[in-house]
C-alpha cells in the first residue's frame, strides 16, 4: 500500500516536471519566431517628439515606474518627458473643470489630478533633496520641479545628443570605459548634475543639492525673461497663488474678481493668503486662550482615574490643532517658499513633542488602570514600584518618540547622541547623584527595608512612608510635616520598621502603696498572671508578673509578656483593655497605686523585749 502511494507521488511529480519543460521550449521556440518576425526598433533613432509622445503614453499607464537617472542626458531627458506628460495631463483638466458648471471635480477627473501628482513626485526623484526637511519635503519638491520646468523653458533649447550618456528608458548604467563625466552643468546656466556617491542612489546622476537650493533664486531671476517653449499657463505661478492644491475651488473667483490688490504679490504669497494666514494665526492663539482659561476653571475631580484620562485632553487637542492648522496652510490656503517650510517644521514639532507627552500621560492611564483593577495587588509596596517603573519605562518611550520626531524636522539626534563622547562621560558625572538615588531606590525595593504606608523610624525622627520615588523617598512625621530625604541616604541609615514585628512587648511596671499586705500583694499576682495566660491575645512563654523591688514610694510589680496584633492601632486598643482589667484586678483586692507622698511617724522605737535584753547583757559579760 504505502509502495504504491509512494509511486503514484513520484509519478505525479515526474509529469509536472515534463510539463514545465515543453512550455518551457515552447516559449523559447515563440520567442525566436517573433524575433525573426517583428523588426527591431531603436529608440535612439527616434526623434524627441516621437520618444516625448511613447513616453507619455507610457507614464500614463505606468506612473510608478521610476525615472531613468543613469546618466546625465538620461536623467534630463528623463525629467522632460514626465513634466511634459504632467503638464498636459493638468492643463486637459483645469481647461475642462473651467469651461463646466460643476462646482466640483467629476471622478475621472480626481483619478487624473491623482496621476498628475504621481508625476511630479516622480519628476522630483531627479533631484538631491537631502537639504530639505523631510517634514515638508513632498510639498517642497513639487514647487521645485514646477520653478525648474519654468526655467528650462526660459532657457536656449538643448541637444540632447551633445549631453554624456544614453537616451532616456535604456536605464544602461554607466561602465568603467564609458568616462562618465563626475559632474555635468548645463550649458550657460549653474545647474548641475552630480553623481551620487552614496546610498541607495549611488551611480545616478540627481541635479546636486546645491542646484536644487538655488532652484527659487534662479526662478526669481528668471521668471521675467520670456518663454522660449511656451507650454500654457505659468503652473507654478497658479499652483502658488491659488488655493486648494492643483486645481482652484470655485470660491477663488471671489477673489480673483474682487479688488485687485488682493492678488497682489509679496515674497511667495498673494496678499489674500496673507491675510488668511494671519487670521488663522489670531483664531488659533485665540482658542488657544480660551482652552488654557477653561481648564483652570474646570473643577479638579477626587477621582484619580477621571484625572488622568483628563490629562489626556491637552496633547490630544494640540496634535489635532497641529495637524488642522498644516492642512489648512497647505491645501487651503496653499502657502509657499520658505514660509511653507517654517510651518511645515514647526507643526511636525508640535505634534512630535505632544506625541511624547501623549505617551508618557498613557503609561500613567495604565498604571492607574493597573492599581485600580480588582485583580491588581493591593500591596502598597507593589503600588509604588509599578508607579516608579511605569514613569521608567513611560520617559524612556517619550525621549525615543522625541528623538524620532526630532529626526523628522532634520535634527540629527541619533547622530548627536552617539556622538557625544566626553560629553556623555561629563552628563554621566554630573548625574551621579541621581543614578545615586535610583540605585538606592531600588535597595530599598529588594531588600524591603520600607514600604509605603509603614510606620519606621531613623535616627531620631519617625513616621509613615507615603511615596517611595525615583530620587526621594517621603515620610509624613508624627507632626504631619512632610520628610522628604534622597534614597541613597535612606538605605544608608538604620532603619526601624515598627510594621514587621511579628508581636508587640507589652511591659508595665505597676507601684502599689506600703500599706498593701504581703498576702494582697501575693494575691494580685495570681490574678494577675491567671487573667494574661487567659487571654487569647498573650502569647506564653515569657510571661512573668513578679514583685522586683522597693521603691521610694512603692512596691514595684513588673509585667512582662508579649501580644500579638496585626497592627499598632490593634496592639493600643489591646493593651487598653488589659490595663483597665489589672487596674480593676488591683481595687478588687484592697489595694490602690502609690503616688509620690510624704508620710510623718508620730513615735518611737518600743525596742527590745526585756527577756531578750537580759539574755544579751549575759552573753556580752
Amino acid at each position: 500500500m504505502r509502495l504504491s502511494l509512494k509511486l503514484n507521488g513520484l509519478w505525479r511529480r515526474g509529469r509536472l516536471v515534463i510539463t514545465a519543460m515543453v512550455g518551457t521550449l515552447l516559449l523559447a521556440l515563440a520567442l525566436q519566431v517573433s524575433a525573426q518576425t517583428a523588426p527591431a526598433v531603436d529608440p535612439t533613432k527616434l526623434s524627441f517628439e516621437e520618444r516625448l509622445h511613447n513616453a507619455r503614453i507610457f507614464l500614463r499607464d505606468n506612473p510608478i515606474s521610476p525615472p531613468d537617472t543613469a546618466s546625465p542626458r538620461a536623467t534630463l531627458e528623463s525629467f522632460r518627458f514626465i513634466m511634459a506628460a504632467a503638464s498636459q495631463i493638468w492643463l486637459e483638466v483645469l481647461e475642462e473643470y473651467e469651461s463646466s458648471d460643476s462646482s466640483f471635480l467629476t471622478e475621472e477627473q480626481k483619478d487624473q489630478i491623482l496621476l498628475v501628482q504621481a508625476l511630479l513626485r516622480k519628476a522630483a526623484r531627479t533631484m538631491d533633496l537631502s537639504g530639505i526637511p523631510e517634514t515638508s519635503r513632498l510639498r517642497a519638491s513639487t514647487e521645485l520641479v514646477l520653478q525648474l520646468q519654468e526655467i528650462m523653458d526660459r532657457i536656449p533649447p538643448l541637444d540632447f545628443n551633445e549631453i554624456p550618456g544614453e537616451t532616456a528608458g535604456t536605464f544602461r548604467t554607466p561602465h568603467k570605459g564609458d568616462n562618465m563625466p563626475e559632474t555635468w552643468t548645463l550649458p550657460g546656466t549653474s545647474l548641475k548634475l552630480v553623481r551620487q556617491t552614496g546610498g541607495e542612489r549611488a551611480g545616478h546622476y540627481l541635479f546636486s543639492r546645491e542646484t536644487v537650493s538655488r532652484i527659487p533664486i534662479d526662478y526669481a531671476l528668471m521668471s521675467e525673461l520670456p518663454l522660449r517653449a511656451d507650454r500654457g499657463e505659468d503652473l507654478y505661478s497658479y499652483y502658488i497663488y491659488s488655493p486648494g492644491g492643483l486645481i482652484a475651488p470655485r470660491w477663488y473667483n471671489i477673489l480673483r474678481d474682487g479688488p485687485e490688490w488682493l492678488n497682489d504679490r509679496l515674497g511667495s504669497q498673494a496678499y489674500w493668503q496673507w491675510l488668511a494666514f494671519f487670521i488663522l494665526v489670531f483664531t488659533y492663539l485665540f482658542g488657544g486662550g480660551l482652552y488654557m482659561r477653561y481648564k483652570r476653571r474646570r473643577a479638579v475631580s477626587i477621582s484619580e482615574r477621571t484625572r488622568v484620562l483628563r490629562a489626556l485632553s491637552s496633547p490630544i487637542a494640540m496634535i489635532l490643532s497641529a495637524l488642522l492648522f498644516r492642512y489648512l496652510c497647505e491645501d487651503q490656503i496653499n502657502i509657499s517658499g520658505t514660509l511653507l517650510q517654517v510651518v511645515g517644521t514647526i507643526c511636525t514639532a508640535i505634534v512630535w513633542v505632544s506625541a511624547a507627552w501623549l505617551v508618557y500621560r498613557s503609561f500613567e492611564v495604565l498604571f492607574v488602570w493597573c492599581i485600580q483593577s480588582p485583580t491588581a495587588p493591593t500591596s502598597t509596596l507593589d503600588a509604588s514600584l509599578l508607579r516608579t517603573g511605569f514613569r521608567l519605562l513611560s520617559m524612556g518611550v517619550s525621549m525615543l518618540v522625541l528623538g524620532y520626531g526630532a529626526t523628522r524636522i532634520g535634527i540629527p539626534v541619533y547622530g548627536v547622541v552617539a556622538g557625544l563622547g566626553v560629553g556623555g562621560l561629563a552628563i554621566a558625572l554630573a548625574a551621579q547623584p541621581t543614578i545615586e538615588n535610583l540605585i538606592g531606590g531600588v535597595i530599598l525595593y529588594a531588600d524591603k527595608m520600607v514600604r509605603v504606608g509603614e510606620f519606621c523610624q531613623f535616627d531620631g525622627l519617625a513616621g509613615t512612608v507615603e511615596v517611595i520615588g525615583i530620587r526621594s523617598t517621603r515620610i509624613r512625621a508624627m507632626d504631619r510635616t512632610l520628610i522628604t530625604i534622597a534614597n541613597a541616604d535612606l538605605a544608608k541609615r538604620k532603619i526601624v520598621n515598627y510594621h514587621y514585628r511579628d508581636k508587640h512587648q507589652f511591659r508595665h511596671k505597676i507601684g502599689l502603696r506600703y500599706e498593701t499586705e504581703p498576702a494582697t500583694i501575693r494575691a494580685i499576682i495570681d490574678s494577675i498572671t491567671a487573667y494574661l495566660e487567659t487571654h487569647p491575645q498573650v502569647t506564653a512563654p515569657p510571661l512573668r508578673v513578679r514583685l522586683i523591688s522597693f521603691d521610694d514610694f512603692a512596691q514595684t510589680i513588673d509585667v512582662y509578656t508579649y501580644v500579638t496584633a496585626s497592627g499598632l492601632d490593634e496592639f493600643t486598643a489591646i493593651q487598653q483593655e488589659m490595663l483597665l482589667t489589672i487596674r480593676d484586678i488591683i481595687s478588687q483586692h484592697g489595694s490602690d497605686f502609690a503616688f509620690p507622698s510624704s508620710t510623718v511617724y508620730l513615735g518611737r522605737d518600743s525596742g527590745m523585749p526585756e527577756a531578750q535584753l537580759e539574755d544579751h547583757s549575759a552573753s556580752s559579760v
